[in-house]
C-alpha cells in the first residue's frame, strides 16, 4: 500500500503543468468528448506505466543494491531539476484524426508520455520497491487524477492553480527523496 501511495503522489505532483497535461487540455479543446479522452488517457497509462515499470522491476532483479541506491537516487536528483523547467505542447497536437477520439488519444498521449518525467519516475519506483502492481497502479492512478480535471474543467483550472509553485513543490520532493536515497535512510522505501 506504501509504494502505491507513494507513486501517486509522486506522479500526481510531477505531471502538474507537464506536457501530457497539457495535451489533455487540447484533447479536450478540440475534441469535446471528456470520457472517450479520459478512456484512452487511462488505457495509454497503464500501457506506458506497465513497461516502464517492468524496466524498473527488471533493474531492480540485475542490478546490485548498491549500484541501485546510487542510479535511483541520481535519477530523483535530476528528477528535481527537470521539473523546474516547464514543458511546453511541443508536436503533441492530435492528427491521428482517422482513429476517432478514443484512438487518437491513446496514440498521441502513449507517444508524448515516452520519456516524459512520469515515465522515467515510474521506473525508478518500480526499482526502488518490490511491489509492481502498487507502483504501475499508483502512478496511472496519480496520472488520471492530473489530467481528468483538465479534460472536464479545461482552461480554469490551469488559471486557478500556481504552477510555478506545484513545480517547485515537487522539484523539492524529488530533491528530498534522492538525498534520502542516497543517505540510505528511510527503511523499506530508501
Amino acid at each position: 500500500m506504501e509504494s502505491f501511495l507513494i507513486s501517486t503522489g509522486i506522479v500526481a505532483l510531477a505531471e502538474m503543468g507537464d506536457k501530457t497535461q497539457l495535451l489533455s487540455l487540447l484533447l479536450a479543446a478540440h475534441f469535446r468528448k471528456p470520457w472517450p479522452i479520459v478512456a484512452g488517457i487511462l488505457v495509454a497509462t497503464l500501457a506506458n506505466h506497465a513497461a516502464a515499470g517492468a524496466v524498473g522491476h527488471w533493474a531492480q532483479q540485475v542490478l546490485s543494491p548498491q549500484w541501485m541506491r546510487w542510479i535511483l537516487g541520481f535519477t530523483f536528483l535530476a528528477m528535481a531539476g527537470w521539473m523546474l523547467i516547464p514543458d511546453k505542447l511541443d508536436d503533441a497536437a492530435p492528427s491521428a484524426t482517422g482513429l476517432g477520439v478514443f484512438g487518437a488519444t491513446v496514440v498521441t498521449f502513449f507517444l508524448a508520455e515516452m520519456g516524459d518525467k512520469t515515465q522515467i519516475a515510474t521506473v525508478a519506483l518500480a526499482a526502488r520497491e518490490d511491489a509492481l502492481f502498487g507502483v504501475v497502479a499508483g502512478t496511472t492512478l496519480g496520472m488520471m487524477l492530473a489530467n481528468v480535471p483538465v479534460v472536464f474543467a479545461g482552461e480554469r483550472i490551469t488559471q486557478w492553480i500556481p504552477m510555478k509553485w506545484v513545480h517547485r513543490i515537487a522539484a523539492a520532493l524529488f530533491a528530498v527523496l534522492g538525498v534520502l536515497v542516497l543517505a540510505g535512510v528511510g527503511g523499506t522505501l530508501f
